[in-house]
């Protein structure tokens, strides 16, 4: 900030009469001629854009090192949740393009074609370090997580593609309840008890947008919920491969194993995409494949009972998508699930606020 200050008082003294660095002394006009033995002074132009350029690229050299500097002392959570927050805006493209695309094409040739591209994007990326990429210590848990991931995508996905976007993600959000959970029991990690008071009330808000009545529960908001436990157990498998295993390996092998499970289900399911289908298709898979990297590399940073609760930005996002390309309208229901749960996880977000800025006060 001081920096800018000064910037800002040199640029209202030019505009008050003084002159920039570039100018040159004033020339006599040639008005009023040259005096006896005086000869015509050079004009020199060029020094003002080079330099004028250099200012430019040197304000942006002082900006990425500032940018540097925070981010490294940037704490975990903080650093994480930088990860999670950009993780949500990509994954709201891809799944505005599976809802679009879902309605005529099979969920599992959808997925297929994903973890195709995402696939061939991370060997690409490998391909000079391949053999280090696939190295891993953990090759039961990498397929652990990769099977849960394929779990909690086929149970996610369904329900965004059979009931209004802005309530499956509501009843998605029930994951933080989950994490909350199994960070205590799997990742040890402390959690008081306002946030196990917090998290009984959060189911409480889950059962609201359940509406559970005389017809029974949908079964396609049930598998929301099944969709959230599975999403769990990924962000708890992450936790535990983060200390020996890379983000690319965690992702490689997730591709590896789900083409695998995917591969006879999508060719006997295949139907022929439209060249609009296709589009949405690859977009849909460019976007995943960032949100993927971004949201692992979040709880890789990350504390997993810290960074949940920021998982509750979507619901807007996912409202807004709803209205604007499905006119889906929220029943009051859901608004009201919604606030309890999001409203029940407000003190874990103040806990991560207060953690992220203690080091920079420090």
């Amino acid at each position: 900030m001081d920096e800018e200050r000064q910037t800002g008082r040199l640029s209202r003294a030019d505009r008050e009469g003084g002159a920039p660095a570039w100018q040159e002394p004033a020339v006599p006009s040639p008005s009023r001629g040259l005096g006896p033995g005086e000869a015509p002074l050079p004009i020199v132009l060029s020094a003002a854009p080079d330099t004028a350029a250099a200012g430019v690229g040197g304000w942006f050299a002082h900006r990425r090192r500032r940018l540097r500097h925070w981010w490294r002392g940037a704490s975990p959570n903080l650093r994480g949740s930088v990860f999670m927050l950009s993780s949500l805006l990509v994954y709201a493209v891809m799944v505005a393009g599976i809802k679009h695309v879902g309605q005529a094409v099979p969920l599992v040739q959808i997925l297929l074609i994903r973890q195709v591209i995402m696939t061939a994007i991370l060997l690409v990326f490998a391909a000079g370090s391949l053999r280090r990429a696939l190295h891993t210590d953990r090759l039961g848990l990498q397929v652990f997580r990769s099977v849960f991931t394929l779990l909690s995508m086929l149970c996610g996905f369904t329900a965004v593609v059979k009931i209004p976007l802005a309530q499956a993600t509501a009843i998605g959000f029930s994951q933080v309840l989950f994490v909350t959970i199994a960070a205590v029991l799997v990742l040890k990690e402390t959690v008081d008890g306002r946030r196990w008071a917090a998290t009984i009330i959060g189911f409480i808000g889950v059962l609201i947008m359940l509406r559970p009545g005389t017809d029974g529960l949908d079964i396609y908001a049930l598998l929301s919920v099944a969709g959230a436990i599975f999403g769990a157990g990924i962000t708890v498998s992450v936790r535990k491969l983060a200390a020996s295993e890379r983000t690319d390996t965690i992702l490689l092998y997730q591709g590896i194993v789900l083409i695998l499970l995917l591969v006879v289900p999508g060719l006997l399911w295949w139907q022929p995409p439209t060249p609009n289908q296709w589009f949405w298709l690859v977009t849909l898979s460019l976007f995943g494949t960032a949100g993927q990297w971004l949201i692992t590399r979040a709880y890789q940073v990350g504390e997993a009972a810290a960074l949940a609760p920021l998982d509750f930005s979507r619901l807007l996002l996912a409202s807004f998508t709803g209205f604007v390309f499905f006119a889906e309208i929220p029943v009051l229901t859901t608004w009201i699930g919604a606030a309890i749960v999001i409203g029940a996880t407000l003190y874990t977000i103040r806990k991560n606020a207060r953690v992220a800025s203690s080091p920079a006060s420090a």
